[in-house]
């Protein structure tokens, strides 16, 4: 399931029923990426930054789309680790020179479940306007421990 807690009052956005990471994959990495602070820039509706506060001292949750960002907020408050997550509303690419994390973990937005239908994902072109070898570039300018998570 994307949230074992959905019925205790988890909110998703449209594009958050598509783009979460189930939870029990999101457990599994968040094992792998076990630190004191990690950088999630992508968070989205909060399922990787929810199972980072479970591994990690800190968790650093930043995201571009306000409402998105406050649902991610909202649904660390019913998983009971809102106090370990710090949530940013800004554009990562804008933030990166300045961020220092122990690692960070991307998974940027892709495109949706359109995706499926190319004979080939490109991480240059199809992920929402953004450059996925740019990304990496940012992310291992804030630390050269990073997860990059991606839809195929």
């Amino acid at each position: 399931s994307l949230f074992s807690k959905y019925a205790l009052g988890v909110k998703l956005d449209a594009e958050g029923w598509f783009s979460v990471t189930p939870e029990r994959l999101a457990r599994h990495i968040a094992a792998r990426c076990q630190c004191d602070l990690v950088l999630d820039p992508f968070a989205g509706a909060g399922g990787n930054a929810i199972q980072f506060a479970f591994t990690c001292e800190r968790v650093l949750a930043i995201d571009l789309d306000l409402p998105r960002l406050l649902l991610a907020q909202h649904n660390a408050r019913i998983y009971g680790v809102a106090d370990r997550i710090e949530f940013v509303h800004g554009d990562f690419t804008a933030l990166a020179p300045r961020l220092r994390a122990d690692v960070v973990f991307l998974s940027p937005p892709w495109g949706g479940p359109g995706y499926q239908a190319a004979s080939e994902f490109d991480v240059r072109t199809m992920m929402g306007g953004l450059n996925g070898f740019a990304l990496l570039e940012l992310a291992l300018g804030i630390s050269p421990h990073v997860a990059y998570y991606l839809p195929r």
